[in-house]
């Protein structure tokens, strides 16, 4: 007979035992009393405001609020962080289940996601498309899966602080955990929502449309973007450097100079072409049937679908797929597969030279939408032109008229930002088009103009990145020369501006004040500084030449054979980073001490001189100096010696300051 009181053993039993489950889903330990009604307060209400109950959002959103929609309430504007309101109470249920964002061991999660997108990858490779079928499957429900989702999207993307038509952003460690809650939990009934259209300028004046998804639009892509990468991965074109991991700018220009050097290349002809509008106007039905039986085609579609917002109106998309999502770049990709094949280049299958291209065929290298053909006449280049065309139509794509020619190597191209000419009939040189460099100096004579009234100090924090930048993407090529017109450009410029400052006092005065030999390692006296903080403007000249070195073949970071060639590719990279920086990377072996992860990845290199310019500026805040904690016992016995510094992730750095550890190793171990 069953009573009304307390549970029967059994079930106290298996309500343990699933409370326990989901507390280890969770990330951490369970908070009860004080603890837990103080976190379930500051998630509630980050902002320290009472809650009115009610969260705006739009329609079909978890809103959580339990609310009738008849219900008219007056309230005081959300901020635009506070999608973990907007979640917590639907989605996950009392705001005390979430777990600590903080504590989450980040190089198991890695570890997981890594291993799952190689088993993917070695599938497709194989051929097994079932075995790939089931495996994406796991990863759209991997909960490890979903907190890398969640990272990428709010802490490493460049534009994490941009929100979407909806005006959520989740900076706070709440949002984090909320939107991974919400991705495991509700995310299979959300409808996309369509995206922000805004302009960015382009290189030749125009602007160039951007479209921005809300914040759970680009964690669901996140998602969807590492169960599909790695089966194309498998498949993709050799030649095929852009938006793919491990591969970069730097690999296509490398492949240009390794078929195009020496005397014995008989490859002169270049189909120098670029396709018009290619984001805006892929065909959605040819897209979504490339993608096959994938188990989130309905997704891809559905995103595809969504429509634009301008200027406060929407308009439905009937092709294309936005710049600006995560899932876009790969989607260009997925389009764009077979060029190779359209264009008639062929590889060897067998024999010492098995992967090189088979002699008489042209040699595509495409980055995104831009690519070139090198081909052995102006008839084959011309064939080639004709072949593509034929290919691109039924894609709804096209040739740029205005940007496509063919070209004779002496006569000289510019790609991505290079001028690639053969000089005397033998030498390739490669180095920055004067394009590039005209933009480049338009760019340091108006940000002075911007700077007028402004201290040196000011001066040197907003040019140093700029220029770190630049260097940093054009050090692969022949830049020295132009290196050093534009330290001799930039100098008069900085004289004009500092006449300008100081229109009463004398050249020599002037000079004296703003110039001399601030940098102690170098000769050179006319180095434009601050003297009270003795910071200075660093040159161009001063940049090593680093010749790049182009990752071979098919490889792939997706591809579990190839680990140690990955390992040995990220130690022997010379990053433009300061020496200081250099020797206490390479003491650490790259790894930051705290959590056991890369302090820089190897598949995250910038591919524009403005990335390079965020990237090294990111490296200041994402890593920093910081004393190692030694042990009691290293206290006692070392209590006169100065504990050394070493470099750790900035998020470590705050993981360490809300939860102070006893010991810290100085470097990572070589299992690790």
């Amino acid at each position: 007979m069953e009573t009304s009181g307390k549970p029967t053993a059994r079930e106290a039993q298996l309500s343990s035992g699933n409370r326990k489950t989901r507390e280890a889903n969770a990330g951490c330990r369970k908070e009860t009393g004080n603890r837990a009604r103080q976190r379930g307060s500051s998630a509630t209400s980050p902002d320290n405001r009472p809650d009115t109950g009610f969260v705006p959002g739009p329609k079909g959103s978890p809103h959580g609020s339990g609310e009738s929609v008849k219900q008219k309430r007056t309230q005081t504007p959300e901020p635009k962080d506070k999608l973990d309101a907007s979640m917590n109470v639907e989605a996950n249920g009392p705001e005390d289940e979430l777990f600590d964002w903080q504590s989450v061991d980040w190089k198991t999660v890695e570890a997981d996601v890594r291993r799952l997108r190689q088993r993917i990858f070695t599938a497709a490779r194989n051929g097994n498309l079932k075995q790939v079928r089931n495996l994406q499957k796991l990863m759209l429900r991997s909960r490890s899966n979903a907190l890398v989702a969640v990272r990428r999207v709010t802490e490493i993307n460049a534009g994490r602080k941009t929100p979407g038509v909806d005006g959520f952003t989740a900076l706070r460690d709440t949002s984090k955990a909320a939107l991974v809650e919400w991705s495991q939990s509700r995310a299979s009934t959300w409808k996309p929502m369509a995206v922000k259209r805004v302009y960015i300028p382009k290189n030749n004046g125009k602007q160039r449309p951007l479209g921005i998804p809300v914040i759970r639009d680009r964690v669901i892509q996140a998602l969807v973007l590492n169960a599909l990468e790695p089966e194309w991965e498998a498949r993709f074109e050799p030649r095929s450097y852009g938006f793919r991991p491990g591969r970069g700018c730097h690999d296509a220009i490398e492949a240009i100079y390794r078929v195009m050097r020496g005397r014995l290349s008989k490859r002169r002809w270049v189909l120098d072409a670029d396709l018009a509008a290619a984001f805006d106007r892929i065909d959605h039905d040819r897209l979504v049937t490339a993608l096959g039986t994938f188990p989130a085609r309905e997704s891809v579609q559905a995103w595809l679908k969504a429509g634009v917002i301008e200027n406060s109106k929407f308009a439905p998309t009937a092709e294309g797929t936005p710049q600006g999502g995560v899932i876009s770049p790969l989607l260009l990709n997925i389009a764009l597969h077979g060029m190779e094949e359209a264009a008639g280049v062929r590889y060897r299958t067998g024999g010492a030279h098995v992967g090189k291209t088979v002699p008489g065929c042209p040699v595509l290298i495409r980055y995104a939408d831009d690519y070139v053909a090198l081909c052995y006449s102006h008839d084959q280049a011309q064939e080639v032109k004709a072949r593509l065309a034929e290919w691109l139509a039924p894609r709804g794509l096209a040739f740029n008229e205005g940007k496509t020619r063919v070209v004779h190597v002496d006569e000289g191209f510019d790609f991505l930002g290079y001028n690639v000419r053969l000089y005397n009939g033998s030498k390739l040189l490669i180095k920055p088009s004067p394009a590039a460099v005209a933009r480049f100096r338009d760019r340091l004579r108006k940000e002075l103009r911007m700077l007028r009234g402004s201290n040196a100090l000011e001066v040197i924090t907003a040019l140093n990145p700029i220029l770190r930048g630049w260097a940093a993407y054009y050090r692969n090529g022949v830049s020295k020369r132009v290196f050093s017109d534009i330290d001799d450009y930039l100098w008069r410029a900085l004289f004009r501006w500092a006449t300008r400052r100081h229109p009463n006092k004398s050249k020599k005065w002037t000079s004296d004040r703003y110039f001399d030999a601030f940098n102690p390692t170098r000769r050179a006296q006319w180095i434009f500084g601050d003297r009270a903080t003795d910071r200075y403007l660093i040159k161009l000249s001063w940049t090593p030449i680093v010749r790049h070195v182009m990752v071979n073949g098919n490889a792939s970071p997706d591809d579990p054979k190839l680990v140690e060639y990955w390992t040995q590719r990220r130690r022997k990279r010379k990053l433009p980073l300061g020496n200081g920086h250099i020797r206490m990377m390479q003491r650490q072996r790259g790894k930051c001490p705290l959590c056991g992860e890369y302090l820089l990845y190897a598949d995250t290199e910038p591919q524009h001189p403005d990335d390079w310019a965020v990237w090294l500026t990111g490296i200041r805040k994402a890593i920093r100096y910081q004393a190692i904690i030694p042990s009691a016992e290293t206290i006692r016995a070392n209590e006169r010696k100065t504990q050394p510094e070493q470099l750790i992730h900035t998020h470590c750095a705050k993981r360490l300051e809300q939860r102070p550890i006893a010991h810290l190793r100085a470097s990572p171990s070589p299992s690790q």
